[in-house]
């Protein structure tokens, strides 16, 4: 089983990520069962603006759709930006809206028998809202949201400090992350050995 963590922070490489601390206690556990994962920070790659699986010349987001459909799990990784997930998330999940028209050979939308979950860092509130916005739209896609298929962590209400630089909260944003963890492969495991069929006609 493999899984994809999109890490959408605004921070290209080799700049640290607080949203990818927090996604990698979730694919630790993921790892301990048997996952294999796979990363991508998006902010490296040309995602060209678009809802097309290609939007030509110099568009790098081919090479992600392809990871996606290699992968049984899918995980959104965002920091919170003014109280909503990341233009980078924004952006993936954009392109991510050419998979509705998208079939596999049985006719199902090829998000079917996939699960996702999302992961949400921010030195401000708001994550219920972000994680509701995020899984809202990979529903849309045909993903499957497993219950409690979430991680976040702040110090709110209002402004503070970063995930890496504090270590309140870690205890319940990890167990949590755990918990996600587990939930998806359950969820994708179970999919896997009874898959969906196409929708009806």
């Amino acid at each position: 089983m493999r899984a994809l963590i999109v890490n959408c922070t605004l921070k290209p490489s080799p700049a640290a990520s607080n949203t990818e601390a927090l996604a990698r206690v979730v694919a630790e556990e993921m790892e301990k069962r048997e996952v294999e994962v796979d990363w991508v920070r998006a902010v490296d790659r040309n995602i060209l603006p678009g809802v097309s699986a290609d939007m030509g010349a110099g568009d790098q987001w081919p090479d992600i759709h392809d990871q996606l459909l290699r992968s049984q799990i899918l995980i959104i990784a965002t920091p919170t930006w003014l109280g909503h997930p990341s233009s980078v998330a924004q952006r993936v999940l954009e392109r991510m809206d050419a998979m509705l028209s998208e079939t596999d050979d049985e006719g199902r939308p090829v998000a079917y028998n996939r699960v996702a979950g999302v992961v949400n860092t921010g030195n401000e509130d708001g994550a219920h809202h972000v994680i509701s916005e995020i899984c809202g739209g990979l529903v849309d896609i045909g993903y499957t949201v497993p219950g409690q298929a979430w991680t976040y962590w702040h110090l709110g209400p209002g402004a503070g400090p970063d995930y890496l630089d504090d270590e309140r909260g870690h205890d319940w944003a990890g167990k949590t992350g755990r918990a996600m963890a587990a939930n998806l492969v359950t969820v994708a495991r179970a999919l896997q050995a009874n898959p969906m069929g196409p929708p009806p006609q």
